[in-house]
């Protein structure tokens, strides 16, 4: 199985600290790029709606991370590697006041990896 999302030790370690901090129920969603760069922002559970305008892609750390639908297509030919960083990710993310910040790094899926997504995604 391909993982659309994945993240480095750095990113699991934070994550494990913000769900000590605030409970177990996280999310991640990126910004877009509206503020902060396409940021993975991290929020609480039901702190922003998810509709049908927005993809699952799948946990990192057992939270859900989904990305816009129009995000999406521009990034899916990629697997996002969120990680963790000194200094500011999101201006709206919960790591954000820790002096913390989840960095967004990608690359792109191998043909061998796109043909198993589009088997994935067909059912």
């Amino acid at each position: 199985m391909v993982d659309k999302v994945v993240a480095t030790a750095a990113a699991l370690e934070l994550v494990a600290f913000l769900k000590a901090k605030h409970g177990p129920g996280l999310m991640f969603h990126p910004s877009g790029g509206c503020c902060d760069n396409s940021a993975a922002n991290c929020y609480l559970l039901g702190e922003i709606t998810m509709g049908a305008g927005d993809v699952y892609l799948g946990d990192i750390g057992g939270c859900p991370f989904y990305i816009g639908k129009a995000q999406y297509q521009y990034w899916k030919h990629t697997q996002l590697i969120i990680d963790a960083i000194d200094g500011s990710g999101g201006d709206f993310s919960l790591e954000t006041p820790e002096g913390k910040g989840f960095l967004t790094r990608s690359r792109v899926f191998s043909d061998a990896e796109m043909e198993e997504l589009s088997r994935d995604s067909q059912g």
